[in-house]
């Protein structure tokens, strides 16, 4: 009798990556092509938001002659935030056991995939950190580094996590931790978005490890970062410190109202 062939990542199971897309023409078939390379078991979903520019298309057409790929198109542009909680729902409606968060841009390198799912075997969140020993930013200007490790310091004081790297998107979640994290009450997009999606892992009390990355900025295609996103995610992480503190000096009290 032949042995079963094996379903998915090695101890992990079946493991879909989501790709959000908005005008990433340029990088896209090169970041899905090193994806497949670096983890040819895994799947990939790319949620694509509608983009002028015919990411959809170009996706479509990947989909089309690879079984491993998918598109979700989204009817208009809703942010980062919203595609991560789409394709979140579609991998669970389809029983995968982990979903891998990973940019479009080129600036998370598929070829750290491996080393991610390897630690997921004993974790149930796995962030690819910039800021653990062992890992590299490469060709940041000195103003991002300083607002990405500021920003990092300034979650992990507030919210009191100990995770260095809460801006980070490159992760693996257990689908098991996405259900314990309750989702349903993330209304952040943009860079706060990984930092609650950071806070939802530690208040649940799931095993978070990190895993040192090589991060590189983008090489083609625009930044979406602006001012405006950097100002939500500070507002954010202030009212979630303070609702934190308010609520652990007295524990009793319900706070009211949804986060903000």
């Amino acid at each position: 009798m032949s042995e079963p062939v094996p379903v998915g990542h090695p101890g992990v199971g079946r493991v879909l990556v989501v790709i959000p897309t908005y005008n990433e023409a340029e990088n896209l078939p090169d970041v899905v092509a090193r994806v497949r390379a670096a983890a040819p078991a895994v799947d990939i979903l790319v949620a694509d938001d509608n983009s002028p520019d015919g990411t959809g298309v170009i996706a479509q057409a990947m989909a089309a002659t690879d079984p491993h790929v998918d598109v979700l198109h989204r009817p208009a542009k809703e942010g980062l935030g919203q595609a991560y909680l789409a394709g979140f729902a579609w991998a669970r409606r389809r029983g995968y056991d982990a979903v891998v968060e990973m940019d479009a841009d080129g600036s998370h390198a598929p070829e750290d995939l491996p080393a991610l799912l390897a630690a997921a075997r004993d974790a149930d969140v796995v962030i690819g950190s910039r800021w653990t020993r062992g890992a590299r930013v490469l060709n940041w200007p000195l103003r991002r580094l300083l607002l990405s490790r500021c920003g990092n310091l300034y979650a992990r004081l507030a919210l009191g996590m100990p995770v260095s790297d809460a801006t980070g998107g490159y992760r693996v979640y257990r689908s098991t931790a996405l259900t314990a994290m309750q989702l349903e009450s993330v209304c952040s997009q943009g860079y706060s978005f990984q930092v609650e999606l950071s806070r939802l892992a530690h208040r649940a009390g799931v095993r978070i490890v990190e895993v040192p990355i090589t991060f590189a900025e983008r090489e083609r295609g625009a930044s979406k970062m602006s001012p405006l996103i950097v100002a939500e995610a500070l507002w954010r992480i202030t009212t979630w410190g303070l609702r934190d503190r308010r609520a652990a000096a007295w524990p009793g009290r319900r706070v009211a109202g949804r986060w903000p």
